[in-house]
C-alpha cells in the first residue's frame, strides 16, 4: 500500500536538497540511505568525474520472484537553475511549491519519489514481482550529459518507464524528436566606426542578415529557434566578431538535418554578401525516436492505467530526456508523467494527490505481469 504521508514526507525532503546540474551528491546520498534501508545494492559510476560534476549515475537492482523480463525505471536527480537554497512549502490544499525565489525540483524528483515509494511499498506487501532495474541520473537538464557516460550495455532490460514528463499523472510520451543544435561564428575586420568605418566588415550585421533569412518557429515538420547572439566589443569599433547559436528539432532526424543544412547554407551567404568569413559547426544533442502504441512497454502502461482509473493517454513530446538514449542503445521506453507542473520556472509545482497517483502507477508497473 502507498503511504501518502511517507511519500509526502520523502518529496519534501528530496526538495529540500540542492541539485544544480553536475552537483547532485547530497542527493545521491540521499537516496543511497534509501536503497540500502530497501536493502537494494546500488553502484554508483565515474560519470561525474567525466563531466566535472560531484557524482555520477546511481544504478540499484531488485531481483524478481516472477519468471518475467526485468524493467527499468528511471528518473533523474538534478534539476535546472536557480536549484540552491531550495524550500518547498505543502498547502493546504495538497500543492507544493517553493518559496518562489527557486524552483520546486519535482522535475524531477516528482519521479524518484514516485520510484522510491513503489518500491518499498510493494516490498512491504510481499507481493510477487518481476526484476527491477533502478537508475537514477545526472546532469540531464543539460542535455542529457550524465546518461550518455552511462554503461548501457549492463543493463537487462530492454523495456524502460522514464519518470520525467509533465501533464496529469496517467499520460506517457512515446515519441520525441532529435535536437540538434547549431553555432555560426562570423569574422569580419575590426575599424574605428567613426573615422574608418569603409575600413571594417561588420560582424554583427553579417549575423543579423543571417538571422533575418532564417525562418523560426515551426518551419514544415521541424521547429528552428536562434537563442542566442553575441559580438562586438565596444560602441565606436566596427564588430570583429559575432557568435550564434540556435537549434532545430524534428520527429524525423532527417528532416532535421535538412534543415540544419539549409540554415548553414543561408549563414555562409550572408557572411559573403559583406565579405566576412564564417566558421559553422553543429551538435547532435538528441535523436529522434518512436516507440509504437501497441508496442508490449506501451500496452502495459495502459493496462496499469486503466486498473488504476488512470487516462493511460499516450502523447508526443517535443522535449528531449533519457528516453532518447536508452531507446537507440535497444530499450523501447515511455516517457511517463510524474506530478511535476509548471517545470523550468519558479512557479513549479507538485500536488499530493499527483504524487500519489504516479506511485501507484509505478507499484502498478512493477507487479503487473503482463
Amino acid at each position: 500500500m502507498i503511504h501518502t504521508d511517507r511519500l509526502t514526507r520523502l518529496f519534501l525532503a528530496l526538495v529540500s536538497i540542492d541539485n544544480p546540474s553536475r552537483q547532485e551528491a547530497a542527493v545521491s546520498t540521499y537516496i543511497k540511505t534509501q536503497l540500502d534501508e530497501l536493502g537494494i545494492q546500488w553502484r554508483e559510476d565515474g560519470t561525474g568525474a567525466i563531466i566535472h560534476g560531484n557524482a555520477g549515475n546511481l544504478y540499484g537492482y531488485l531481483p524478481g520472484q516472477l519468471d518475467l523480463p526485468p524493467i527499468l525505471l528511471s528518473a533523474h536527480m538534478d534539476s535546472v537553475d536557480p536549484a540552491v537554497g531550495k524550500h518547498p512549502t505543502l498547502h493546504p490544499d495538497g500543492t507544493i511549491t517553493s518559496d518562489g525565489t527557486t524552483v520546486l525540483g519535482a522535475d524531477d524528483l516528482s519521479g524518484v519519489a514516485a520510484i522510491l515509494e513503489a518500491v518499498r511499498s510493494v516490498q512491504e506487501s510481499g507481493a510477487a514481482h518481476r526484476p527491477i532495474e533502478l537508475l537514477f541520473d545526472v546532469a540531464e537538464e543539460p542535455y542529457c550529459a550524465g546518461i550518455q557516460h552511462f554503461d548501457f550495455p549492463s543493463l537487462q532490460s530492454k523495456e524502460a518507464y522514464i519518470l520525467d514528463l509533465t501533464g496529469p499523472v496517467g499520460s506517457a510520451a512515446y515519441q520525441a524528436p532529435s535536437i540538434l543544435a547549431f553555432k555560426a561564428e562570423f569574422t569580419g575586420r575590426a575599424a574605428h566606426a567613426a573615422f574608418s568605418p569603409e575600413l571594417g566588415i561588420h560582424a554583427i550585421q553579417a549575423a543579423a542578415q543571417a538571422i533575418v533569412s532564417i525562418p523560426c518557429g515551426r518551419v514544415g515538420d521541424t521547429t528552428v529557434n536562434v537563442g542566442t547572439i553575441t559580438g562586438g566589443s565596444a560602441d565606436n569599433v566596427v564588430p570583429e566578431q559575432c557568435c550564434v547559436t540556435g537549434e532545430v528539432r524534428s520527429f524525423d532526424d532527417g528532416s532535421a538535418r535538412a534543415r540544419l543544412a539549409e540554415i548553414e547554407a543561408t549563414v555562409k551567404a550572408a557572411a559573403q554578401a559583406v565579405g566576412a568569413e564564417v566558421a559553422f559547426s553543429t551538435e547532435t544533442l538528441c535523436l529522434a525516436y518512436r516507440v509504437e502504441p501497441d508496442h508490449p512497454v506501451a500496452e502495459r502502461f495502459q493496462k496499469v492505467c486503466a486498473d488504476l482509473d488512470l487516462s493511460g493517454e499516450l502523447t508526443v513530446t517535443y522535449g528531449g530526456s533519457d528516453n532518447n538514449h536508452f531507446f537507440h542503445h535497444g530499450i523501447s521506453g515511455l516517457v511517463v508523467a510524474s506530478g511535476m507542473n509548471s517545470c523550468h520556472a519558479c512557479q513549479e509545482y507538485s500536488s499530493v494527490p499527483e504524487l500519489e497517483r504516479a506511485a501507484r502507477l509505478v507499484e502498478g508497473l512493477i507487479l503487473s505481469k503482463e
